[in-house]
């Protein structure tokens, strides 16, 4: 596998459906781990990778990162779509490796990753049966090199942000929401009374929107 990486599987043999799930810069593959038992009471096989980039996160601390900060200048579009290509490896070696339901795959991503969860669900829509973003933005850099077409038009998303976010400001958030209605994007917008982070009731939300748009048993809503 080209991506380290941590993975809960629900009991059974499966194929059990499936959220690729990426973290934001300076966490680690078991960042998000934790979501698992909350969404839909687990049922739900959760691939969390680390991204490939060490970032210092303190005097003796080291995270990961899927891209390195602009810091106020345009953001590095060229390695984020060199994460997507290493993410799009990693994925096609978890479709041979573990048992996986293609049919309701999606991905999800928090801060960072939101935005590498867009770079894959925009480019390639067909692959994922849905896309939720957390905490984050889409950069319109980005966007012009994805190559954007009709088929996102078919892809349940979902959108949360804190409005105190005080890493990724609220506004960023609703300029994406606005980018993504303009491609015509199936979207949910939910706002919170939070910061940069994941609470109860966003996850509740969250999970109640999964059961859905995806499903954790029988034949997928989009197949239907």
């Amino acid at each position: 596998m080209n991506l380290i990486h941590t993975i809960y599987q629900p009991p059974g043999s499966g194929p059990h459906p499936t959220i690729l799930t990426l973290h934001g810069r300076g966490a680690n593959a078991f960042d998000l781990l934790g979501l698992a038992p909350y969404l839909c009471g687990g049922k739900f096989l959760i691939i969390c990778p680390q991204a490939p980039l060490e970032t210092p996160i303190g005097p003796d601390a080291v995270g990961y990162a899927w891209y390195s900060m602009s810091l106020g200048g345009p953001p590095d579009v060229q390695r984020m779509l060199s994460s997507q290509q290493q993410l799009q490896s990693f994925l096609d070696q978890c479709l041979t490796r573990y048992p996986i339901d293609e049919k309701k795959l999606l991905v999800l991503g928090f801060s960072q990753g939101g935005v590498m969860a867009y770079s894959l669900a925009l480019a390639n829509p067909a692959r994922f049966a849905a896309l939720a973003v957390l905490s984050s933005w889409l950069p319109e850099e980005l966007v012009s090199r994805l190559n954007v077409g009709d088929a996102v038009q078919s892809l349940p998303t979902l959108v949360h942000h804190g409005t105190q976010d005080p890493t990724i400001e609220i506004a960023r958030a609703r300029s994406s929401v606005e980018r993504l209605r303009e491609l015509k994007v199936p979207l949910t917008f939910r706002e919170y009374e939070m910061g940069h982070e994941i609470r109860p009731r966003s996850l509740a939300d969250l999970s109640a929107w999964l059961e859905k748009n995806v499903g954790a048993t029988g034949r997928s809503p989009r197949q239907e």
